[in-house]
């Protein structure tokens, strides 16, 4: 009899037990929210941030396309290169000659050429200020040279003494290019930033301005022959713009 009692009191501790349960923790009515995410479903990536903060369906800003197998890469008529964004561009008056001289030489790249243009633009300027014959002799063609020693030698002549600085360019332009015979000749034109001076034997000023910087603009030809191993240009004609 006893054992009887104790079976029904268990039972009357787990009817209220249940019962606690089931004002504690609710029922369920269909209305519940789910679950955030299944826990045994692998959480999902966040989508990739590019590298530049850009919109994923706007593009990566850092990715170049590249030209297929079936998509041949476009030659550009201009470009920008060099330190300060200087501008090199194919003009529409040298497209045609550029054309002929490529047509001899396959490996004419003219915005290289562009380049290699200003190098010697420099090179020429800072000489010709300092009266250096000697590194203008080999850049310059016979004539050209001439030009060159007979101002330098008037200059000393007159005990003048000329300051140039080249600040910087804005722009190299293939402005023309053409074939001579065998002879390849291009065109370029330079827009430079430029301070000079002429000073007398005292050091005064007997032209320009040092606290001036001028725009310059120039049209320099430099011509090489084709057939020839030598792979140098020299400058064969100088003029100013404006």
């Amino acid at each position: 009899m006893g054992n009887n009692y104790d079976i029904i009191l268990i039972g009357l501790v787990a009817v209220f037990l249940i019962l606690r349960l089931r004002s504690v923790l609710g029922k369920r009515t269909g209305n519940e929210r789910p679950p955030a995410r299944d826990p045994f479903t692998p959480p999902t990536q966040p989508p990739a941030t590019p590298r530049n903060g850009s919109d994923p369906a706007q593009g990566n800003d850092n990715v170049v396309p590249l030209p297929t197998a079936n998509q041949p890469a476009h030659r550009p008529s201009s470009a920008t290169s060099g330190p300060g964004g200087i501008r090199a561009t194919l003009m529409p008056t040298a497209t045609a000659g550029v054309a002929a001289i490529r047509a001899v030489d396959p490996s004419f790249d003219p915005l290289g050429f562009a380049a290699g243009a200003r190098a010697a633009f420099t090179a020429i300027v800072e000489a010709f200020a300092r009266g250096d014959t000697a590194t203008l002799k080999p850049l310059l063609d016979g004539p050209t040279f001439a030009s060159f020693e007979a101002a330098i030698r008037g200059r000393a002549e007159r005990n003048e003494k000329a300051e140039g600085t080249l600040i910087g360019f804005e722009a190299s332009d293939i402005a023309g290019a053409e074939m001579q015979g065998t002879h390849a000749a291009v065109t370029v034109r330079f827009v430079s930033e430029q301070i000079n001076v002429v000073r007398n034997a005292e050091g005064q000023i007997v032209d320009g301005n040092p606290n001036e910087v001028q725009k310059v603009v120039d049209l320099w030809t430099f011509r090489r022959d084709t057939k020839s191993s030598d792979p140098n240009w020299q400058l064969i004609k100088t003029e100013s713009e404006g």
